[in-house]
């Protein structure tokens, strides 16, 4: 890839806000989706061994527990759709971020649980696993994946979760890819760790900005 995996995510940045200052809906889930391959990643990269017992304990969870699996609330990707779609019904009228999570505090509608607050909520959490995540591999180049990931999420998803959530978490997080391929892997062609240290300086402030406004 040219540059790293963050160089695209932080030229939207860029767009992120309006003259205004404004916070804009498509750029800012455009920066999410950008972000989205690391990721996929962690799957591309744990071995195979590792990724058939994932498989199995995938199963386990669906056996016994069905469609109760409450990490279908930090489905990042059904979360940038579900916003995705309100706005693309009218990009004038949702141009700016808060207008769908306003129309549906005024209709009394942003508690449900299919509400494009609720994912907006849900999104922002799982960025904030991620920046975390990230300063965790800047602070501490001594930790495996694993350990930055149970960090991460301890700080941050975590709380949010019920048990069978963070149970599934836990395992995850005990699948997590060998440190040395994922950084080559996000490197690209770029200066990773300056990259990532810009993503998060320059991330978690539209994030906070989407908290204080939850």
């Amino acid at each position: 890839m040219e540059g790293s995996v963050f160089t695209p995510s932080l030229e939207g940045m860029k767009h992120i806000k309006s003259p205004e200052g404004e916070m804009l809906t498509k750029p800012f889930l455009d920066v999410c989706k950008l972000i989205l391959p690391v990721l996929g990643l962690f799957v591309f990269i744990i071995p195979s061994s590792k990724r058939l017992k994932a498989l199995a304990v995938s199963v386990a969870f669906t056996d016994k527990f069905g469609s109760a699996m409450s990490l279908v609330k930090s489905d990042v990707g059904g979360n940038i759709s579900r916003l995705e779609k309100k706005y693309e019904t009218d990009p004038a009228k949702y141009n700016h971020l808060y207008s769908m999570v306003k129309e549906e505090v005024d209709c009394k509608t942003a508690t449900d649980s299919s509400s494009c607050t609720n994912g907006l909520l849900w999104l922002t959490r799982a960025m904030d696993f991620l920046v975390e995540l990230f300063r965790n591999l800047l602070a501490h180049p001594d930790w495996t994946m694993t350990e930055s990931c149970t960090d991460s999420y301890g700080k941050t998803l975590k709380k949010f979760h019920g048990w069978i959530a963070s149970s599934a978490f836990t395992v995850a997080l005990k699948l997590a890819p060998d440190r040395k391929k994922f950084m080559e892997v996000i490197a690209g062609t770029g200066d990773v760790n300056a990259d990532m240290e810009k993503f998060c300086s320059t991330f978690p402030p539209f994030l906070e900005e989407n908290h204080k406004y939850l």
